[in-house]
């Protein structure tokens, strides 16, 4: 009897909000589609920390502004434990709040969506960030993310490249410029296995979480600079 490939187990969640009828609303939704579901909620920042280090989610759901703990002290907490090595962060923000994005992405949040997003949007965004990627590509996303890094980073933030080869600096500048892997191996005429290897020596040599922190690290060390804004 020939069997099919085994179903991958679903994207497991924690839905981080304060307001109970959008926590309830993200709930259903994302319960409703196949290969995601809710395994905790939290009404607060503390509780967040609380039930990502219970149930090691793929993905944390986060809102910035919440009682108790905020979303960001929230993401750095949990981003800083051992055991939360696998857990991706997603921030919820809005344009009115977008200041936080910057803050965010520091703490070690993998990107980031609005609460504008349609349901298609979030759910994609939820998956982008479970798989491992930064959701940073669109280019308003970029945009945004520039404006903020406008600000000059803390001294002890501040990123040393080390001992990076010319291929990783070139290949860490179009990750700062917001490139995929597909668009970076276009760029520079390579595959994309050889691409990720790369991705992979940057992460482990500059200590970066995953790809949202190179985009930092990339905007720190001044290989990516921004335009006068206008």
């Amino acid at each position: 009897m020939t069997t099919g490939p085994a179903t991958p187990p679903p994207i497991r969640v924690v839905l981080a909000e304060d307001q109970a009828l959008i926590r309830d609303s993200l709930k259903v939704l994302i319960d409703a589609t196949p290969g995601l579901t809710t395994v905790g909620e939290a009404g607060t920042g503390a509780e967040a920390v609380t039930l990502t280090g219970r149930w090691r989610p793929d993905v944390v759901l986060m809102d910035v502004r919440m009682p108790v703990m905020d979303g960001i002290e929230a993401t750095r907490r949990i981003c800083a434990a051992p055991g939360n090595a696998g857990v991706r962060v997603l921030i919820l923000t809005t344009f009115d709040l977008d200041e936080y994005v910057h803050a965010s992405l520091r703490a070690g949040a993998s990107g980031f969506v609005l609460k504008s997003a349609t349901a298609p949007e979030l759910l994609a965004a939820i998956r982008v960030v479970a798989s491992g990627e930064a959701l940073l590509a669109p280019t308003a996303t970029r945009r945004l993310i520039a404006r903020f890094l406008r600000t000059p980073a803390p001294a002890a933030a501040t990123r040393d490249l080390g001992d990076i080869t010319r291929r990783e600096r070139e290949v860490l500048t179009l990750v700062g410029t917001g490139l995929s892997n597909t668009e970076i191996a276009g760029h520079l005429h390579l595959s994309v296995g050889t691409v990720k290897t790369h991705i992979g020596r940057l992460l482990a040599k500059l200590g970066a979480r995953d790809r949202a922190q190179l985009v930092i690290a990339a905007y720190e060390s001044g290989l990516v600079t921004l335009p006068e804004a206008r």
